[in-house]
């Protein structure tokens, strides 16, 4: 069963989604009870490799330390892949969601590209046709 503390639904309309990784988050004790509360924030947060490690920086925590960064927990061979990845123009490594999943605290992380301008309006344009689309077969128009 997965409880979903935060989301981050900036992602999915300002970037393309390309992957998705799942990774445990190392936090203190204070941090934890202010996750389980949902005291957070993820929309300013992003994933970085600094060194060997995988950190999440700017994520705001309600805490005494609420925006220090967190180390995230994936295999060796993952954050080579992500590192390689990473070293590509315009992508980024973003928190999708924060959730509970087996009584661990993990987060989805998502590779991500930005999307231009025109490639937003494209997606308004297309949505607001298969709204007039769904409009029209319920007779509404």
């Amino acid at each position: 069963m997965v409880q979903v503390l935060a989301e981050n639904k900036r992602v999915l309309a300002n970037y393309h989604l390309l992957e998705r990784y799942e990774a445990g988050l190392a936090l203190t004790g204070e941090e934890v009870r202010a996750v389980r509360q949902k005291k957070v924030n993820l929309k300013s947060g992003f994933a970085k490799i600094l060194g060997r490690e995988l950190w999440l920086i700017n994520a705001h925590i309600s805490t005494e330390e609420p925006n220090r960064s967190r180390k995230l927990l994936l295999r060796k061979q993952e954050i080579n892949r992500l590192a390689g990845r990473l070293q590509e123009k315009g992508i980024t490594l973003l928190p999708l969601r924060l959730y509970i999943k087996n009584n661990v605290i993990k987060v989805e992380l998502g590779l991500c590209r930005g999307l231009k301008i025109y490639d937003k309006r494209e997606l308004v344009k297309k949505r607001e046709t298969e709204k007039k689309i769904q409009r029209a077969k319920m007779g509404l128009y």
